[in-house]
């Protein structure tokens, strides 16, 4: 498969696993984190279905359109194994991580701490959506939508502590 064909796949599961849980999400309190703004399009995703949720973005630095950032307090730069820490505990209501390189060796390192990142920001309850598998003890896999391969995007619950 080409690289552009994944990219469009990738980008494709997003969207369609984003669209089947938003509705839920709704009704979940707490705040969204994006793991990985990137471009900003997830977030502008998010930003649109959402409009009254407190949506927070990490990144190492902003590349995105300025009309797809978060301002001031909600856009968190620097390394998100470190910045994310400092939401341990938030209780978030959806956290999205789409931070992997395709380098299985960079994408194994990350792997060793993000599952706990993403188990510590989320609410009982709350939801995880990743590019890469997240394996944790309070993270029960969901079910994805027929239009997404399985291993393409791995969505999870967090289950009560």
């Amino acid at each position: 498969m080409s690289r552009l064909d994944s990219f469009i796949r990738r980008l494709t599961a997003q969207r369609d696993i984003l669209n089947l849980i938003l509705e839920e999400v709704s009704h979940i309190d707490g705040p969204i984190l994006e793991f990985g703004l990137g471009n900003g399009r997830t977030f502008d995703h998010l930003r649109e279905r959402l409009p009254d949720r407190r949506i927070v973005a990490f990144d190492w630095d902003v590349h995105a359109h300025n009309s797809s950032v978060p301002e001031g307090e909600d856009m968190v730069l620097g390394n998100i194994r470190e910045t994310g820490q400092r939401f341990i505990g938030i209780d978030a209501a959806l956290a999205h991580a789409d931070i992997g390189t395709g380098y299985d060796d960079k994408d194994a390192i990350t792997l060793t701490w993000l599952p706990q990142l993403i188990a510590g920001v989320l609410a009982p309850g709350g939801i995880a959506l990743s590019g890469l598998p997240l394996d944790h003890a309070q993270l029960q896999p969901m079910p994805l939508p027929p239009s997404v391969k399985t291993g393409r995007y791995f969505l999870y619950r967090r289950l009560s502590a």
